[in-house]
């Protein structure tokens, strides 16, 4: 199994970006594809969690409003818009994936199994 994010860099304040997830050695469906960051000195977050099977995709209060998951299955792709951004969601990046069936949570940061390497964000003044 394994994840790569892509799409980190050095980004304005205020622009939009696109990471991307990009998925091999497991059957989507089976799986529910995670987004989260952690930030210098900060605890590791969600941000969007993605099931294909379900077409259910959950946020945390804290990441509505700028954050979209958006796929392309055909792809194996699972990506995450980020709008109007601002300095604090500099970051690293990194999409997860868990079993659908090994959690009653749908969300759960420890309930994720396998991690990508992850994509560094910089925003720029």
């Amino acid at each position: 199994v394994q994840l790569v994010e892509s799409g980190g860099g050095r980004v304005p304040a205020g622009n939009s970006l696109l990471l991307s997830c990009v998925i091999s050695g497991i059957n989507i469906d089976d799986y529910v594809i995670g987004w989260f960051r952690q930030g210098r000195g900060s605890e590791r977050e969600g941000l969007a969690c993605f099931s294909s099977l379900e077409e259910r995709t959950e946020y945390p209060k804290s990441a509505q409003g700028r954050f979209t998951v958006t796929t392309d299955l055909s792809k194996n792709t699972v990506y995450l818009q980020i709008s109007s951004l601002k300095n604090e969601d500099a970051a690293v990046y990194y999409c997860a994936a868990r079993p659908r069936t090994n959690s009653f949570h749908f969300c759960r940061k420890t309930d994720f199994q396998v991690w990508g390497q992850g994509t560094r964000l910089y925003v720029s003044a």
